[in-house]
């Protein structure tokens, strides 16, 4: 069963966790304990019902003020896939956490009040989306009940948001008009709107493809060097980590960095299975055909398709911490399990994102996106984010904290 990991954005107020709400409650996915919590809450809506979006709301501070903070993770699943939601604040001052619930999803859904239509905050949603890369991007119209279910306003707004998305490059834009407070078209197709001819969100969740990225070549960070050393098993040497890209075959020639030494894929296990092939998102021991000096925190690939081996990059950085990005700091960068000094030369530009503007000669600072510079201690393992989004992304750790302080995107190599 396949896993499709998605994430809701939009304006406050929006409805996001509402909608999330209505998508577990309608599909029969909340425990009995938690049912009888929410219908227990003072939170109701105008017309007496439970306010559904309680479900989502894990901070005290969210339930008392009725908004996102932190990014909430739901989970559920139907006969066809397993679900991983995340529920992103609206905010701007919390541009951090939705870098960070997106980073990982396969989708996003961007919420557009049907009275508001495009609004600023879609607009800066729909940048990180792209900034991100995100494969699918659904715009869902909610309020619906509010403009008397018409299609005029729906249209509208679907022409507004083409026109953006078009601006910033988008693709892979589908629309659905909902109902998230009264249910409509979230997992049952709405008799109200009997002019729309598509999907209710649910279908769409269960039939969308995700379009992967055709990244080009496999990667393979090594999390752990298996090394049993018992008398059955005296001579085993294993590498454990998880497969990026297009899958690996024994019988491929390799490299492996930073030692930049060649190889054969000899076996590859999984769970004490043999396999032939491991594929994408898969994760396994690799043995070799040679004895070759390998650590945690090395990387395995294959010799077709060589990735950029660099101490000079530029990359798209999310800034997370509260104090001011220090171009004279020496930072950590994190790509999976291996851990490089480096120093941010330059801050090149930062992104408005509201009007997608660079800004020049403006420290970077939280919440802020930008564009950086950086020269490493020694060469970095990566791809670039529009080849192989997968191995072009890493955390920055201030050493002196040991925080994260910043999200990187690798973009070029400087």
């Amino acid at each position: 069963m396949n896993i499709l990991k998605f994430i809701t954005a939009g304006s406050v107020d929006d409805g996001k966790s509402t909608l999330i709400g209505r998508l577990l409650y309608d599909t029969n996915s909340i425990l009995d304990d938690q049912l009888e919590a929410i219908q227990r809450a003072n939170r109701k809506n105008d017309d007496g019902t439970v306010d559904l979006a309680i479900l989502t709301d894990g901070l005290k501070a969210e339930r008392e003020q009725g908004i996102t903070i932190d990014v909430a993770y739901k989970y559920f699943q139907t006969e066809h896939r397993k679900y991983i939601i995340a529920d992103a604040p609206g905010h701007i001052q919390y541009t951090r956490n939705m870098v960070t619930g997106a980073s990982n999803s396969d989708l996003i859904i961007i919420l557009v009040d049907a009275r508001k239509g495009v609004i600023e905050q879609t607009k800066r949603h729909s940048f990180i989306a792209k900034l991100l890369a995100m494969k699918q991007v659904l715009v869902c119209i909610n309020k619906m009940d509010m403009v008397d279910y018409s299609a005029s306003v729906f249209e509208k707004i679907k022409a507004d948001y083409l026109n953006l998305a078009t601006n910033l490059g988008l693709k892979d834009i589908d629309f659905i008009p909902v109902s998230a407070l009264k249910g409509d078209n979230i997992v049952h197709k709405s008799e109200r709107m009997s002019w729309y001819a598509g999907e209710s969100l649910l279908d769409y969740l269960e039939n969308v493809e995700i379009h992967e990225q055709e990244a080009v070549s496999w990667r393979f960070p090594v999390q752990w060097v298996v090394r049993p050393q018992t008398d059955d098993l005296h001579d085993y040497r294993g590498y454990a980590g998880r497969v990026l890209g297009e899958g690996l075959t024994v019988g491929d020639q390799v490299i492996v960095y930073p030692a930049e030494t060649y190889s054969t894929i000899q076996a590859i296990e999984l769970n004490g299975q043999q396999l032939q092939r491991a594929e994408n998102g898969q994760s396994v021991i690799v043995h070799l055909s040679d004895d070759v000096d390998i650590s945690r925190g090395d990387t395995i690939a294959s010799v077709e398709h060589l990735p950029k081996f660099e101490r000079n990059i530029q990359a798209n950085l999310c800034w997370f911490d509260n104090k001011p990005l220090d171009t004279t700091q020496v930072y950590l960068v994190q790509s999976h399990s291996k851990l490089t000094k480096v120093k941010i030369v330059d801050v090149l530009y930062k992104f408005d994102i509201n009007t997608q503007e660079k800004i020049y000669h403006d420290p970077i600072k939280l919440n802020d996106i930008g564009r950086i510079a950086i020269k490493s201690a020694e060469n970095l393992v990566f791809d670039l984010q529009q080849e192989n989004a997968a191995n072009s992304q890493a955390i920055v750790i201030d050493p002196r904290t040991n925080l994260t302080v910043g999200a990187l995107m690798i973009q070029a190599v400087d």
